[in-house]
Formats: C-alpha cells, structure tokens, sequence
C-alpha cells in the first residue's frame, strides 16, 4: 500500500510540472529561406526587398509560401541573392557574418565556389534570407 501511495506521489509532482515555453524567446536575427542553384536570374546582383509590391512576388513563390506571412513585411526585411549566370552546379552563397548595431544590419556574404567535381551545365544560384529586422541593412 506504501508503495502504491509514493508512486502514486511521484507521478503526480512529475505530470503536475510543465515547463511553460519563453514567449520573449527573439526569433533568430536571419533565416534563409531559399538556396537554389536554378531560379536565379542571369547576372549578379543583390536586393534588399522592403515594398510590398515586390514582397508579393515572396508570397506566391512555392518554395516560400509555407515559410513567410504576410504580416512579416511589418517586421522583417528580405534579401534576394543572385550569382548570375555560372558555367557548372556547386556555386551557392553563405552568410559569414550578421552583425546589429544600434542603426543598421551589417551582413557579410560569400561566395562559394563548387568544391571537387560538379556538374557541367549552366546554373543560376540564387537565394533568399530574411532578416528578422526592419533596419537598414548593410551588405559586405
């Protein structure tokens, strides 16, 4: 009976304890929501997505439609990555380095080359970050 009654203890203060989640938790100053070697356009050039116009174009995007809502125009900034045109797969961007400062956003971005053996047709590699942030960005 002693037995029944400690278990019957120790189940109860282990299930009558929840860890409640940190709603101040701040989600992670980027994401990146896309990274392709096909979709790009075919020069190289970098955007920093701000109006709703051109945000649109995220929404209806497949890849990102599941990723993004509407309301994040309100609060993120978006960037649009394009290497431009390359003669072999395996090229992509990364970022080295995201750095807040009182005014701005400082990104540092590099460029990766394929490593070893890649496949030998025409790529357009192309990514998309968000930036959990509406201040200006920088782009190194």
């Amino acid at each position: 009976m002693k037995k029944i009654i400690a278990l019957t203890s120790v189940c109860l203060l282990l299930f009558s304890c929840s860890t409640q989640k940190n709603t101040d938790e701040k989600p992670p100053l980027y994401e990146i929501l896309k990274q392709k070697e096909i979709g790009g356009a075919n020069f190289r050039f970098f955007e920093i997505i701000t109006e709703q116009k051109e945000f649109k174009m995220l929404l209806n995007d497949s890849d990102l439609k599941n990723k993004i809502k509407p309301s994040d125009i309100y609060t993120s900034n978006f960037l649009l990555l394009n290497m431009g045109e390359k003669n072999s797969g395996g090229y992509s961007f990364s970022i080295e380095n995201v750095e807040e400062t009182e005014n701005d956003i400082i990104i540092t971005i590099k460029e990766n080359a394929p490593k070893g053996m890649a496949t030998t047709v025409m790529t357009y590699p192309i990514s998309i970050v968000k930036i959990n942030s509406k201040k200006n960005i920088i782009i190194k």
